[in-house]
């Protein structure tokens, strides 16, 4: 049996953790597995894709990025904005499914964010056998409990901090920290917590740049000079929308720009000189944490189990430390936001950190 994987959307630490997870569960079934370069445009007439042999897939846990490459803006874009779908024009999908035939491809394996997946489930609706693995840092996807490549942004995040706080107290600074996660709080909340901020902003929350000046100005009264503030890129003032650094044209936008708007309106407010870091893609790139790598594998090897099932039109899951499967189209219906009113949002308020709110 012959069987095909491929990664969509951005790149994250633990994509090779997958591929080493499918191939080597996919040997231990004597299959072959074909990895597609750069997600579904791989799949295109004449079709762009490498053999994955266990030798050559041994030693690729431990690696960043993907040995496949990735797109999130070619041909196959299933996703418009926030909630938008696409649907792949029938043309797209009968050059893809060609593809596969002749190269004798009996199922797929689609690595991939909401975006991904979404494509992933049209292609289970046309006919094709599918199975899906979520990936994303933004960790914004339903039916699991925590997606690859979030832990390891999130580490990102908290050393980030742990170094600003050193400059922040050497000059008397409020430090702004924007992180990626679109349009959820996750990376933010989490990363905010480990690294020590005392305000967290994210887009679950409308803030006031009033109340973080207050809680910043209040730090002051007890001594503390300097103040951490992380801010999702998709927060948002409650008198104000999103800042959107590329409207994307018909495809996804590009959140980017609020710690600048943050930090000059807390500079004013507070008289405190006050600098901002964008982290980017740093927290994209790098080597997975040991979670990640471990994570990774789990569903690389689960996704290969749900194929030799025949269980297809579903998406590994991870939930109570387990390793199961959900159908992708509870996965992708809704994204899986931050709860303002949550257990770990409560706790944080409870030691200090400011919302915003």
């Amino acid at each position: 049996m012959r069987i095909g994987l491929l990664n969509g959307g951005g790149d994250c630490p633990g994509l090779n953790a997958v591929t080493h997870g499918v191939v080597g569960a996919a040997a231990s079934l004597g299959w072959e597995v074909l990895g597609f370069r750069d997600g579904y445009e791989g799949l295109l007439s004449p079709g762009d894709y490498k053999l994955l042999r266990v030798e050559k897939t041994e030693g690729i846990l431990k690696l960043g990025g993907t040995i496949l490459g990735t797109s999130n803006r070619g041909h196959f874009a299933g996703k418009v904005g926030e909630g938008g779908v696409r649907r792949i024009p029938a043309e797209l999908m009968d050059d893809a499914f060609q593809t596969l035939r002749k190269l004798d491809v009996s199922a797929l394996i689609c690595v991939g964010g909401d975006g991904s997946l979404t494509t992933a489930l049209q292609f289970f609706e046309d006919g094709f056998p599918v199975v899906g693995v979520p990936k994303t840092i933004d960790n914004d996807l339903e039916a699991t409990a925590m997606t690859f490549g979030f832990d390891s942004a999130v580490q990102v995040v908290t050393d980030s901090l742990d170094r600003l706080h050193t400059t922040a107290e050497s000059h008397s600074r409020v430090m702004v920290l924007e992180v990626m996660g679109r349009h959820a709080g996750w990376i933010a909340l989490y990363g905010g917590i480990a690294g020590g901020a005392s305000a967290i902003l994210i887009p679950e929350v409308p803030f006031s740049y009033e109340k973080v000046a207050e809680s910043i100005l209040e730090r002051e009264k007890f001594g503390f000079r300097s103040s951490l503030v992380v801010v999702a890129e998709g927060a948002a003032p409650v008198d104000g929308g999103i800042v959107v650094e590329d409207s994307g044209g018909a495809g996804e936008v590009r959140l980017g720009g609020i710690g600048d708007v943050v930090a000059k309106r807390l500079a004013e407010l507070t008289g405190k000189e006050t600098r901002c870091t964008r982290l980017g893609h740093v927290q994209r790139g790098g080597s997975p944490t040991c979670l990640d790598r471990v994570l990774g594998m789990r569903f690389g090897v689960k996704a290969v189990k749900l194929i030799e099932e025949k269980r297809f039109g579903r998406m590994v899951s991870y939930k109570q430390y387990h390793v199961g499967s959900v159908p992708i189209a509870d996965a992708v219906k809704s994204l899986k936001r931050v709860d303002p009113e949550g257990e770990i949002v409560v706790a944080a308020k409870s030691v200090g950190v400011c919302f915003g709110d």
